[in-house]
């Protein structure tokens, strides 16, 4: 990704998980980084959706993956990935965290819940 507006890789991450979910002891499917503020959300396959709901409240157009082993970028602007800089650490939630997360939240019938 040539242009680097709606990134700042100086940020951090705001935790480990959806910062949502864990004030309001919910669960998610996957993690999503905001590339601009480094706010933790949940992806939309998860049943709150945190990471769209802050793009839709911030403007903030660029998500990163925050699972192990994924480095891409999405646009909600555009509806394309991209690729793009690394970020600040980590890059990833903790790899003995769970999928889905977080561990004791998640409920046995947790599939009849993702979108």
């Amino acid at each position: 990704m040539a242009e680097t507006e709606g990134i700042d890789v100086s940020v951090p991450p705001s935790g480990t998980g959806c910062a949502e979910c864990l004030a309001a002891d919910g669960w998610w499917v996957h993690l999503r980084r905001c590339a601009q503020c480094g706010h933790i959300g949940c992806c939309d396959s998860s049943p709150a959706q945190h990471a769209t709901a802050h793009y839709k409240a911030t403007g903030h157009p660029l998500i990163r993956s925050f699972e192990p082993g994924e480095d891409w970028f999405y646009s909600f602007a555009t509806g394309e990935a991209y690729d793009g800089p690394p970020l600040a650490p980590p890059e990833h939630r903790p790899v003995t965290q769970p999928v889905p997360g977080p561990e004791g939240r998640v409920p046995g019938d947790w599939q009849s819940h993702v979108h």
